[in-house]
C-alpha cells in the first residue's frame, strides 16, 4: 500500500470524472492494470471503505488517475467520500496489479471493445502507444449511451487508430452505429481474421454476455481478454 495525494481532477464526460494523484516516488505498473483505493469514512454502507479502479493514467504519466461517474442520490458513501476529497487529500492505494494488459507480441492485431466507463484501461494503454510511439494495430469499438458520455475522445482521435463509436440515443444526423453492442456488431465491424484479440472491458454482464456470444460464433477463448466493472449497469 502507498499514500498518494490528490493533485486535481478533470471534467472527462457527461457525468463523469477523472481524478489525478501524485505519488511519493515515481511508480513502475503496467498500462491497463488496477488499484485498490481505500477511503475510510463514518457510517459506511455495506459496500464499504475500499474499491477497485482500473488506472485511466499510462505509465508514460507522472501522475495516477482513475475515471469515475459521479455519485447519484442511491450511490454508495465510499463514492460520496471521493467526491467530497479536496485538492491536497493523502489516501491510500495499492500498488498496480492484473494481467488486462497488451500482449508481448506487438503484431498481433488488437481490438479494443469498450462499454461505458470500461474505457478507463483502453485509454491507459492508447495513451502508453501514443506516447512510446510503438506500432500496434488497434481497431477501438467504444459503446455509450449519449455523444456526450464519450470519454477520452481527443486521445483517441489524435492517435489515429480505426474508431467505431456505438450509441443507444444518438442525435440527431448521426451517421455511425446505432443500437445495443453485441457479437454480431462487433464482428460485423472488426471480423475474426488474422488472429486477431478481442479485449472486452465494462460493465460486468456486457462483458459476460459478449465474451459467451464471440465464443458462440466462433472466436476462439484464447483470443478474448474481459475485465469487467462491478456495480455498473450493462450500457
Amino acid at each position: 500500500m502507498m499514500k498518494v495525494i490528490l493533485d486535481h481532477l478533470d471534467d472527462t464526460a457527461k457525468n463523469i470524472k477523472t481524478f489525478w494523484f501524485k505519488p511519493a516516488a515515481p511508480l513502475r505498473y503496467t498500462a491497463g492494470q488496477f488499484i485498490e483505493l481505500t477511503l475510510p469514512h463514518d457510517n459506511p454502507d455495506k459496500r464499504g471503505t475500499k474499491h477497485w479502479f482500473t488506472l485511466s493514467s499510462s505509465p508514460t504519466e507522472e501522475l495516477l488517475s482513475i475515471t469515475t461517474k459521479h455519485a447519484s442520490e442511491n450511490g454508495s458513501t465510499f463514492k460520496a467520500t471521493l467526491f467530497g476529497l479536496e485538492i491536497g487529500s493523502e489516501v491510500t492505494m495499492s500498488e498496480p496489479m492484473g494481467d488486462f494488459v497488451l500482449p508481448k507480441d506487438t503484431s498481433i492485431p488488437l481490438v479494443f471493445i469498450a462499454g461505458g466507463i470500461g474505457v478507463t484501461p483502453i485509454r491507459s494503454m492508447i495513451k502508453w502507444l501514443h506516447d512510446t510511439q510503438e506500432h500496434r494495430t488497434v481497431h477501438l469499438l467504444y459503446a455509450a449511451a449519449t455523444i456526450e458520455d464519450v470519454a477520452f475522445r481527443e486521445l483517441f482521435d489524435m492517435y489515429g487508430a480505426p474508431t467505431d463509436i456505438i450509441l443507444t440515443e444518438a442525435p440527431a444526423g448521426w451517421t455511425g452505429h446505432t443500437g445495443r453492442l453485441d457479437a454480431a456488431k462487433i464482428l460485423e465491424i472488426a471480423p475474426n481474421v488474422d488472429n486477431k484479440l478481442y479485449y472486452l472491458s465494462g460493465p460486468e454482464p456486457m462483458v459476460e454476455a459478449i465474451e459467451k456470444d464471440l465464443k458462440n460464433q466462433g472466436v476462439n477463448k484464447r483470443n478474448i481478454v474481459g475485465d469487467f466493472f462491478l456495480n455498473y449497469s450493462a450500457i
